[in-house]
């Protein structure tokens, strides 16, 4: 677990190019959350008041291709960078670029457009979920967590920000109670939440961290 104003103050990289420095940060967060990266979800994966998923883009296990994320993600903002000129200072166009770089795993422009985007439109709590997430994924814990905790209060029940509020804590912080906290907020708000499975599976596995009964 959810689209400008001056492209010329955001450099441009081509997708999926990477520092040294960035690619080592984020081999050592993958390494440390485990499985569990794979269960952030996007900001605009919502849910309908049934509980079901309405736009959520989930992690599958990946089909064989021979284009890369990076690849599909590069010829997708192309396009929509293109749309720029006419549009500057449109924050759902800003968004969609964002979510672009995101989907290709560049998250240093996805962080950049989505910042773009809040600017112009600072109450998009989906937009805020996704750029925190894509600041876990660059190997910022504590970053992450400002931005969930800016969703949540403005919208103190946004199922994905608790959802992923507490991985964050859990795997980034070593906060097993503050992750338990959020993940059981989550359930009792959203009983039908897509992921429920996942989520109490990962709550026994932080109740048993902190000797607590599941």
């Amino acid at each position: 677990m959810s689209r400008h104003s001056h492209r010329a103050s955001i450099p441009e990289l081509p997708a999926g190019c990477w520092k040294a420095s960035q690619a080592y940060i984020l081999a050592v967060v993958t390494l440390i959350t485990g499985i569990f990266v794979g269960y952030l979800v996007r900001g605009s994966a919502g849910v309908s008041p049934a509980g079901q998923a309405t736009t959520a883009r989930t992690d599958y296990a990946p089909t064989q291709s021979s284009i890369s994320p990076a690849a599909i993600a590069a010829k997708k903002t192309e396009s929509l960078i293109a749309q720029l000129r006419s549009r500057p200072n449109d924050p759902e166009l800003l968004a969609e670029i964002g979510n672009a770089y995101y989907d290709g795993q560049d998250y240093t422009n996805a962080i950049d457009y989505y910042r773009r985007s809040l600017r112009l439109r600072p109450d998009q709590v989906d937009v805020r979920t996704d750029m925190g997430t894509a600041i876990w994924y660059s190997g910022d814990a504590d970053g992450a967590l400002r931005e969930y905790e800016q969703v949540l209060k403005r919208q103190p029940n946004h199922p994905n920000a608790l959802m992923n509020m507490g991985v964050v804590k859990w795997n980034g912080k070593k906060d097993a109670t503050g992750a338990i906290a959020a993940w059981e907020k989550l359930l009792a708000i959203e009983p039908a939440f897509p992921q429920r499975q996942k989520v109490e599976e990962m709550l026994q596995n932080a109740r048993r961290e902190v000797g607590r009964p599941s």
